[in-house]
């Protein structure tokens, strides 16, 4: 029996967890990504390169241009911060690379993808141990998405289906991440997460999630195989 699913893919180290966390539990993924504004398209490249490699039934990559309200260093004219450890992040606040309101846009849309393919079920790669502090990515926030998705679509007021929505990562950390996914044969060499690469896709390994994700490779025991340019 088909389950669709849709799968958020930044074409980053967590998303693409997550897609072969949904094909290994027998959904057949829809995978969903953006064009938001974002500083750089590397991430896209990313993400088609993904899709393609593991097989999901459509790849779709939605426009909406969140420059137009600004406020992060990912869709505005605010440089990047840049870091010598993860040290520097421990301060509690919220960075200026968070995108305000990312998440419940990107979700919004993943559910109407959902109604349309008859789908039950999203998956996100949300984190809520090795992350940059970002307000959306806490449990609470995820519950309470989707108390309001089963509010607010057809199939919950008819009450033919739940929308269930899945976060199999919010609990890990980044090593636990990188074992899940190379235990289910994830190549990491097609991915990017990096915040400000260069034009040739090289991870500058000096902003939030460059030095988030070389921790959780360290700590996995293994390299990171996406090139560097500090390497």
């Amino acid at each position: 029996m088909d389950r669709p699913a849709i799968v958020l893919l930044s074409g980053g180290l967590d998303s693409t967890t997550v897609l072969a966390i949904a094909k290994d539990q027998g959904f057949t993924p829809y995978a969903l990504s953006f064009r938001y504004g974002q500083r750089h398209s590397i991430e896209l490249e990313a993400a088609k390169r993904v899709a393609e490699v593991q097989g999901v039934a459509r790849h779709v990559i939605a426009d909406i241009d969140l420059r137009v309200f600004g406020g992060s260093a990912l869709t505005a004219d605010i440089e990047v911060p840049k870091h010598e450890s993860l040290d520097d992040l421990e301060d509690g606040g919220v960075p200026i690379t968070y995108v305000p309101a990312r998440n419940t846009i990107f979700l919004s849309f993943a559910l109407a993808f959902a109604e349309t393919v008859g789908a039950s079920d999203i998956f996100t790669g949300v984190t809520a141990v090795d992350y940059s502090g970002y307000p959306d990515c806490r449990p609470e926030y995820m519950d309470a998405f989707a108390t309001m998705a089963n509010l607010a679509t057809r199939a919950g007021v008819e009450g033919t289906s739940r929308m269930t929505l899945h976060s199999p990562l919010i609990a890990m950390s980044k090593a636990d991440i990188v074992r899940e996914g190379l235990r289910l044969g994830v190549d990491y060499s097609l991915t990017s997460s990096c915040y400000d690469p260069d034009d040739q896709g090289q991870a500058c390994g000096k902003c939030d999630t460059c030095l988030l994700r070389l921790k959780g490779f360290a700590e996995a025991g293994v390299t990171d195989p996406v090139r560097y340019q500090s390497a």
